[in-house]
């Protein structure tokens, strides 16, 4: 499932959404595509949360200095985990590629490594606005 066309979008979406929010080029993140038994052990374990989702994203530095290592600074921003099945279901329930489902999704998991979140309403409508900022900025759009 997991192609070079979806690994390109993926590294992509990374990079740009880095670059729209000056995020230091040496920055890390690491992104692991599971299932859903997978993402659910997680959701439950670390959220408390019984049940498959599409993403979750775990911060590392919540705003900490980066540390040093060999005289230059590493910035592990964190993970992003992002359930295909729930990302294959979700892109045919709305109608578009699994792709910009993804992409979607990966731009989700970046805003809330960088401290966005979607708790109440006017941070849900932030969040979303960004989400569609970014992917617009690839071109990449909802599909008609």
């Amino acid at each position: 499932m997991v192609t070079p066309q979806l690994e390109e979008i993926l590294t992509a979406v990374l990079k740009k959404t880095a670059e729209l929010y000056d995020v230091d080029a040496r920055t890390e993140v690491s992104v692991v595509l599971v299932d859903d038994r997978y993402i659910k052990a997680l959701n439950r374990d670390y959220r408390g949360r019984d049940y498959a989702t599409d993403v979750l994203s775990f911060a590392l530095n919540e705003g900490d200095e980066p540390e040093i290592i060999d005289g230059s600074p590493e910035n592990l921003l964190g993970d992003i985990i992002i359930s295909l099945e729930t990302a294959a279901r979700q892109a045919h329930d709305y109608g578009h590629s699994l792709e910009r489902e993804i992409a979607f999704l990966t731009v989700h998991g970046m805003l809330h490594l960088l401290g966005y979140d979607h708790e109440v309403e006017e941070e849900r409508r932030e969040m979303r606005q960004e989400e569609e900022f970014v992917l617009g900025k690839l071109g990449i759009t909802r599909d008609p």
